[in-house]
């Protein structure tokens, strides 16, 4: 089969597509041919090897959509010949994957493959972030950064659904604006003015709930805008750079920071993943909740896409077709 791997850390060079064996299933996993994956910043990380664990040759990719086309001898809740997304064990930049049954979720026949490529990572993240993490209630006001993003542009419309009474963006250039906008936020801001901005909007109070992946001074200043008894739940540092907390910056406002990471949910905590799946692949069959899909690329032009992405020059999400004959 078919697959995109790295041999060493290093920049878009690195990735190769080359001929490797299917896998086979553990008693306990499913293979699944693959139609589509999707690239994430988690990728860009990996392969420059300030993330990745492992040994060479590696394959990148965190999750898949596709049809399953062997089970496992244990494998119970998954058959052949189901369309399904899942999160693969070893990568996703590749014809066939393997992924435990407890990280495979069935789609129904009306959601294509296209949204469906696009929706793991964003989606269940997302609706984690706010649903069981933020503990989201309605009337709540929301600041989202990275909010041109594809976690930012599905958390807006989750807080929307949600029932946020205010729903504000933050965003490195304001170019990106719109895409934000598009979505469902109110106003956006750029990092660089997001706190006098949203302070001026809640009459100086702040807002109940951040969203928090850049890292950096972007979270050590969002607690000047977060409000008594706020949340603010942090997954991810993109900055490059972590924040700095103060122990009294929490204790007589009642605020809390909360840290969540979906990477370590999938090894540690999988089942948690199965009720998230339950509530939002209902919401993406229905059209009320909708992927923002900015570019697509095949398999063999992955570099292009890493290139994109890298560059921050990209609006939504990217799709990797791999097979685009499997709908």
């Amino acid at each position: 089969m078919k697959a995109v791997v790295i041999e060493e850390f290093g920049g878009v060079e690195v990735l190769k597509l080359k001929d490797i064996e299917e896998p086979k299933p553990k008693p306990n996993e499913v293979i699944i041919a693959v139609s589509k994956t999707s690239l994430n910043f988690a990728d860009i990380k990996n392969r420059t090897g300030k993330k990745a664990k492992g040994e060479f040759p590696l394959i990148l990719g965190l999750d898949a959509a596709g049809i399953v086309v062997e089970v496992g001898e244990q494998v119970k809740s998954i058959s052949v010949g189901q369309r399904v997304i899942a999160f693969p064990s070893n990568g996703s930049y590749t014809e066939y994957v393997v992924a435990d049954e407890k990280l495979v979720f069935p789609i129904p026949n009306n959601m294509d493959m296209l949204t469906a490529a696009a929706c793991p990572i964003v989606s269940f993240l997302s609706y984690a972030l706010l649903k069981y993490l933020a503990r989201i209630q309605e009337g709540e006001s929301v600041l989202i950064h990275s909010a041109s993003g594809g976690v930012g542009t599905t958390a807006i419309q989750l807080a929307r659904i949600f029932g946020a009474k205010q729903i504000f963006g933050s965003v490195g250039n304001i170019e990106k604006e719109f895409i934000a906008i598009d979505a469902g936020a109110d106003e956006v801001f750029t990092y660089e003015n997001f706190v006098r901005e949203v302070k001026e909007r809640t009459d100086g109070q702040g807002v109940n709930v951040i969203l928090d992946s850049v890292g950096g001074t972007v979270s050590e200043q969002s607690m000047n805008c977060l409000a008594n008894y706020g949340r603010l739940i942090h997954f991810g540092n993109s900055s490059g750079k972590p924040g700095t907390f103060l122990t009294n910056q929490v204790h007589a406002s009642c605020r809390s920071v909360l840290g969540f990471s979906l990477g370590t949910t999938r090894k540690e905590r999988p089942e948690y993943l199965k009720h998230i799946a339950d509530s939002v692949i209902p919401l993406i069959s229905k059209g009320d909740l909708r992927i923002k899909i900015g570019h697509v690329f095949e398999l063999s032009e992955i570099s292009n896409a890493h290139a994109l992405m890298e560059n921050r020059m990209h609006s939504g999400k990217i799709i990797i077709n791999v097979n685009d004959s499997i709908k």
